[in-house]
Parts: C-alpha cells; sequence; structure tokens
C-alpha cells in the first residue's frame, strides 16, 4: 500500500508510526545537513523512544527505536558495518 504526499508516492511504513502523533516534538537534524533538504530529522518521545523522519514530507511516516537500537545502528555505522 502507498500513499501520495505532493508529487511524491510513499510506500506505507509499518514499523513506527502516523506523523500526527509525533506533533510538538522537538525535531532536530545534524548541522552538518544539506542545504538541499535531504535531511533525517530525530527527535526524543514521551516515552524514550526515538522517532525518525525525512524532513522533506515532514507529514509522512514517522520510525521509532528504542534508545538501544539507535545506538547500536550508530556504533554498526561508525564502525563501518554498513559498508558496501
Amino acid at each position: 500500500m502507498s500513499e501520495r504526499i505532493g508529487a511524491v508516492e510513499m510506500q506505507q511504513i509499518n514499523n513506527g508510526m502516523a506523523a500526527t502523533p509525533a506533533r510538538g516534538v522537538n525535531w532536530r537534524k545534524s548541522r552538518h545537513s544539506n542545504s538541499s533538504g535531504n535531511c533525517v530529522e530525530l527527535a526524543e518521545l514521551a516515552d524514550g523512544r526515538i522517532a525518525v523522519r525525512n524532513s522533506r514530507y515532514p507529514g509522512g511516516p514517522v520510525l521509532t527505536y528504542t534508545r538501544a537500537e539507535m545506538a547500536a545502528f550508530i556504533k554498526d555505522a561508525k564502525g563501518g558495518g554498513f559498508d558496501a
């Protein structure tokens, strides 16, 4: 199943939640983000999970992860775990 957001058709995401419940959180993106707006934004939710969204589609899906999941992802990324 997919959803149209502006001119872009996005696949429905089952991990996470719709953007609506994440309103009112403090979204942040890296100061190293590029000016074209292709960025990932993060926010801490009230229950301690980390929400992740595409900054170009703030009304689109929001993926959610525990702090432990995010720590493992960052560790692997810094350690080259995703290098091709």
